[in-house]
């Protein structure tokens, strides 16, 4: 630890993205801050019924299941679409190689 560097807001990269994505799809109007804590504290209700969250990668995956959750709500995907998304972009993952980029294929 670097005692002159503050300490990461995020554990991961991802998790500053979704909630990026998050704050940018509320502040264009998809869905209001009210809106979303209901289902975001739902969702971790959810999640956390099993086991204590530790505010990382559980919180984080909790987090993208709310925002898969009120984005369907919203009408703005379908939920069909995001699975046939998610599905493609699972299988571009496994067969990238560690260290390259994950991409999708053209027209996939």
């Amino acid at each position: 630890m670097n005692p002159g560097r503050p300490e990461p807001a995020f554990e991961a990269p991802w998790h500053a993205q979704v909630f990026a994505l998050t704050v940018h799809l509320s502040e264009s109007g998809a869905f209001d801050w009210p809106a979303w804590a209901q289902v975001f504290g739902a969702t971790l209700k959810d999640h956390g019924l099993g086991h204590a969250l530790n505010g990382g990668e559980d919180y984080f995956l909790a987090w993208v299941d709310a925002l898969e959750q009120i984005c369907t709500q919203r009408g703005l995907i379908e939920p069909g679409v995001l699975g046939a998304l998610k599905s493609q972009w699972e299988r571009a993952y496994l067969a990238t190689p560690h260290g390259y980029p994950v991409r999708l294929e053209a027209g996939a």
